[in-house]
């Protein structure tokens, strides 16, 4: 070629190039935006047939990490393929046999759930309604970096910057969902919006092949040649790839669950741990890292140590402490292995190769934490494990100062120690340290940490240290006296038995849903029948509620009551009347019917049999208009599941009520405003409500203050509470739009709480 023909084909080089860089990277980003936008958008198509439980996104999780294996391993086999025709005609013939089955809907063989067994249902739903259009998905990422490196592009020999692309697009998504695509739009809108971008992405990703068809053969010649010398990872590498790959995998479940049980089960919450997680990859695989990979490890043992320290001391009572603090830690532990795989990758010759380590090891970490650990611990003991084994992801020690970590070993018998002797021994001072030792153990196993990174300590014995202080931590809880614990897929039950054995009380996360008198204060056993107490007390919301709606109708009523927790409403019912409860948990029927815990269905009810599976499909199927009182008091931690407070569901609940019935809803809540969401859907229903919001300092002896909601057709269904000075008669609010199965907005009655002061 002359100098002329040079001059003149290097600006088309030029040109070409760009539009290859622009196109991929728009491709990989739209793909990305697509595959986690449709993780929360499905997931909430999918919560109402699963009574709202956090465990639906935690097998949601291992679909999606499943999943994404198979589209990784598809893209590894496809691109073995010499030709370059070959691999972009089955990969197009895939998306659009793909898009012929949207939009998204819920298979139809899948109807009601089974009464056991709800992960496996579930895994099956998932796959038979969006397992092909999500395979598709999962490939791209993979596929289209391979592609990219077979045009010839100059940046080809180093394409891991797209996937910083990708994770960018998947970080906007998720983060987008409950900030602006959830508060405004309808989950069908949600669902065209997502089918419209998979028909964009399908053009994309046929341009993206267009391009690799078209390319030069000496460029694709030139990146071919640079790659042949690149030596094969070894197995040591690819299995400490999956390793690295599947910490921060099982520990995005594992903080999810437990956050989510602490505060409610809600996208919101959901997605904020899964955009860290994502976060982190874009960082880490930036072509200039904005956090360099050394201070972050300097920082991940300080972060074991400070969810060490949330383990040990609580801080339910704070939203921020509870999100913010657990978030960081992990957010800092996640950036450490990731940044661990993005300083060992390989050659772009070996890309799909180590894309199918990492998505293995997120497999692996999603199924222990997602479907192993729930049934075969009692509580999240996967959280704790998952924090332990991330100081093994740490790199090796620096050799040069191996004789200053001798002292790490003492430092943990002394924490030992300290956190056991006192249990042996008596007096003033140990008797401090045996009230304050959850904290003491905090504080050792943070001091710990630090002075461990200070020695530059091997990972082992950091990894030793934080599972003794984990395991000390659970020996010796921050709960008051004795707990049991009982899991199911709806979540961790805790039964505390208070020190001195007068109460026995039901939470759930951190949220008290019942609690019963075992003994007085002169230790003698509490006889007869017993006294409902906490939100269920005679005095309260509910309490008055059942009262005034008995004395209106002058004869026993009949009830039914969503949700059982430990049966205390059980005793709430009179002689002749007919109660029927409703419960989506079978461990919570057998926890409420063993005295050892509780005693109000054996003493109130012993002849019970509630009602299994979700009440939004078993209250629908009882015969229309026989029923005085409807009590809806179901729960996920601690807030009504979403499915049960729309517009869709109070009508379910007016067509089962008789001529002058009522509905209650208890809608008490540390985080979420529902009072005005339950006003809302009643008024869209024809009903009229009454708003008890009781505020008077009476959390004292677990008889606690409630935010209660009663709807009835009309003013004299309600008897005395309509003059009642504690109920207000509340008209909805006609700026805040009515929550419906097709729309919700989690965030909205967030910011209420916190508006109000509360």
């Amino acid at each position: 070629m002359s100098a002329a023909e040079l001059a003149t084909s290097q600006p088309s080089v030029a040109s070409r190039n760009r539009v290859v860089l622009l196109t991929y990277t728009a491709a990989i980003f739209v793909s990305a935006l697509l595959l986690f936008s449709v993780q929360p958008l499905f997931t909430k198509m999918v919560l109402p047939r699963l009574g709202g439980s956090p465990a639906v996104w935690s097998v949601a999780m291992v679909f999606f990490q499943s999943l994404l294996l198979a589209g990784y391993v598809y893209a590894h086999l496809l691109m073995r393929i010499k030709s370059r025709v070959i691999p972009i005609v089955v990969h197009l013939l895939l998306l659009l046999v793909a898009f012929a089955a949207l939009p998204l809907t819920i298979a139809a063989r899948w109807g009601e759930p089974p009464t056991s067994g709800y992960a496996i249902w579930l895994l099956g739903l998932f796959v038979a309604s969006i397992g092909l259009p999500f395979f598709a998905l999962a490939a791209n990422n993979p596929l289209l970096q391979a592609w990219f490196v077979r045009t010839g592009h100059p940046d080809g020999a180093d394409p891991y910057f797209l996937y910083a692309s990708s994770n960018v697009g998947s970080f906007l998504a998720l983060l987008s969902y409950p900030l602006a695509l959830e508060p405004v739009f309808t989950l069908r809108m949600q669902n065209l919006i997502w089918t419209g971008g998979y028909g964009l992405l399908i053009v994309l990703i046929a341009a993206c092949g267009l391009l690799l068809w078209r390319a030069p053969v000496s460029a694709i010649a030139n990146n071919a040649a640079a790659e042949s010398d690149a030596p094969a990872p070894s197995f040591s590498t690819r299995a400490r790839w999956v390793f690295l790959a599947a910490v921060p995998s099982g520990l995005l479940i594992a903080v999810t669950a437990h956050i989510s049980t602490d505060v409610a089960a809600a996208p919101l919450l959901w997605v904020l741990p899964l955009s860290l997680y994502l976060l982190t990859w874009v960082l880490v695989f930036q072509q200039r890292p904005l956090l360099p990979h050394k201070w972050v490890l300097w920082a991940q043992p300080a972060a074991i140590a400070g969810v060490i320290v949330l383990l040990a001391v609580g801080g339910e009572q704070n939203l921020l402490l509870t999100l913010g603090g657990h978030q960081l830690c992990f957010f800092v532990i996640a950036m450490a292995c990731h940044g661990e795989l993005a300083r060992t990758r390989p050659p772009a010759k070996y890309l799909t190769g180590f894309y199918v380590a990492l998505s293995f090891g997120g497999m692996i970490g999603g199924l222990f934490a997602g479907l192993i650990a729930p049934n075969v611990f009692s509580w999240v003991a996967e959280y704790p494990i998952l924090i332990a084994l991330a100081a093994l992801c740490r790199p090796p020690a620096d050799e040069r100062l191996p004789r200053l970590s001798r002292w790490l070993w003492p430092l943990a018998a002394v924490l030992a120690l300290v956190l056991i002797l006192p249990s042996q021994m008596k007096g003033e001072t140990l008797d401090w340290f045996e009230d304050h030792r959850v904290y003491v153990a905090g504080g050792v196993a943070v001091f710990g940490m630090l002075l461990a990174l200070a020695l530059n300590t091997a990972r082992l014995k950091l990894a030793a240290l934080a599972a003794l202080a984990l395991a000390l931590i659970r020996i010796y809880p921050a709960d008051e006296g004795r707990v049991e614990t009982v899991r199911s897929f709806f979540g961790v039950h805790k039964i505390v038995t208070t020190p001195n054995g007068q109460y026995h009380v039901l939470m759930h996360g951190t949220t008290i849903h019942g609690a019963e008198k075992y003994a007085n204060a002169n230790g003698t056993q509490v006889a007869g029948r017993p006294e409902p107490i906490t939100y269920y007390h005679k005095d309260g919301g509910i309490g008055r509620a059942i009262t005034a709606i008995r004395e209106r109708k002058g004869a026993p009523l009949r009830v039914a009551v969503i949700g059982l927790g430990s049966g205390t409403l059980t005793c709430a019912s009179a002689p002749g009347e007919t109660w029927k409860f409703f419960e989506i948990d079978q461990s919570m029927v057998d926890t409420a019917r063993d005295p050892k815990y509780f005693t109000y269905v054996e003493k109130c009810e012993p002849e019970l049999k509630p009602t299994i599976g979700d009440a939004r499909l078993t209250f629908a199927r009882e015969p229309d208009g026989i029923y005085d009182l409807i009590i809806v008091d179901a729960y996920s931690s601690d807030a009504i599941p979403i499915h049960l407070a729309t517009k869709e569901a109070m009508a379910i609940y007016k067509d089962k009520l008789g001529p002058q019935g009522a509905v209650v809803m208890h809608v008490s809540n540390r985080h979420l405003e529902l009072a005005s969401v339950v006003v809302g859907i009643a008024d869209a229903n024809g009903l009229k409500s009454w708003v008890y919001d009781e505020d008077s300092g009476r959390d004292s002896e677990y008889i606690f203050a409630t935010n209660v909601v009663v709807s009835a057709r009309a003013e004299a269904d309600v008897g005395k509470l309509a003059s009642a000075e504690q109920w207000a008669e509340t008209d909805a609010n006609a700026n805040q739009r009515v929550w419906t199965d097709d729309y919700c907005n989690v965030l909205g009655a967030v910011y209420r709480r916190l508006r109000d002061g509360e």
